[in-house]
């Protein structure tokens, strides 16, 4: 039997300023009534994404959208249909948003839900809402294990919040010993620390997670059991089998010319997009990117940028 092409569904993440973002109650003529989930509706025949997004955010709340990024595209089955949820997170818009279809409205945080019940397609995505914009990745190796300390101390007071340890020359004892270091340095100030590759190490030393390679992603047939799991992809067949291992993020390199791999043809921008378009995973656009450049990498479709010298 024959089976219904998913509803195409727009959906905004009204975030402001401090981290918040905006929750709606579902209307009492509609399914799963007082419900609470992202704004958003149906997109309509002829329409784009950002279109339909822009006049459901119009005829729901009365806003007019100014900045708006693509983020992720996820597919969830409801007992009566499927849905295909295309994510956009919305950070600049005019006007006050006004719920003009006997809704409530709600801000809230991923770490502090206090509305119940959600639309069971939202739950998964507020996990993807705690991954900060920027992750670090650390190269020890090569400045020095003191001047790396140091740095990645400075970039912790300065707000960092996510942070790879990636040190594939450095002998074994000496990374337990570093990583311990860093660790202990990482949680001081509530950020989030992952292991490249070393699951056992990982494991050993009650880090938030591990950062698989390419080789390894493939390799496995299973989700590495950590609390977070990251994965490097360079293609689409990479970033295929992330989505099917489940891991939480990935990244994606490399975007723009890079001195660890100068042999490797850069992406670029269009084609990182293409690789992304309505893909269900945080991605953090990594090679060769600066700072600067983490509002051009959300306008191209990525969760942030990850960087080893821009630490």
């Amino acid at each position: 039997m024959p089976t219904s092409p998913p509803v195409e569904v727009a959906v905004a993440v009204l975030t402001r300023a401090d981290g918040s973002f905006l929750l709606a109650s579902r209307p009492t003529d509609k399914l799963y009534s007082g419900y609470w989930e992202f704004p958003g509706g149906k997109i309509e025949a002829g329409e784009t994404p950002l279109q339909a997004l822009t006049r459901e955010l119009d005829e729901e709340l009365g806003i007019t959208i100014n900045a708006a990024t693509p983020w992720l595209t996820r597919v969830f089955s409801y007992p009566h249909a499927t849905v295909r949820l295309h994510f956009y997170r919305v950070t600049r818009w005019q006007g006050t948003p006004t719920p003009r279809e006997q809704q409530q409205l709600v801000w809230q945080t991923a770490d502090k839900i206090s509305v119940a019940p959600l639309l069971p397609a939202c739950i998964p995505v507020l996990r993807s809402l705690t991954l900060p914009p920027v992750y670090a990745i650390t190269h020890a190796t090569e400045t020095g294990i003191e001047t790396s300390l140091a740095t990645i101390q400075q970039a912790l007071q300065n707000g960092l919040k996510l942070l790879q340890i990636r040190e594939k020359a450095m002998p074994h004892d000496q990374l337990e010993h570093y990583a311990q270091a860093v660790v202990q340095l990482a949680h001081s100030h509530q950020a989030m620390i992952l292991i490249n590759q070393d699951i056992d190490l990982a494991q050993a030393l009650h880090t938030d997670g591990v950062h698989l390679t390419s080789t390894q992603l493939l390799s496995l047939t299973t989700r590495p059991a950590v609390d977070w799991c990251g994965a490097s992809c360079h293609n689409q067949a990479e970033l295929k089998h992330a989505e099917q291992l489940g891991v939480d993020f990935v990244t994606l390199s490399p975007v723009l010319p890079t001195l660890s791999h100068p042999d490797m043809k850069p992406l670029g921008w269009d084609k990182f997009s293409t690789l992304i378009r309505d893909y269900s995973l945080s991605v953090y656009a990594l090679g060769g990117v600066q700072p600067a450049d983490l509002a051009t990498a959300q306008a191209h479709g990525a969760h942030g940028i990850a960087m080893m010298r821009g630490i």
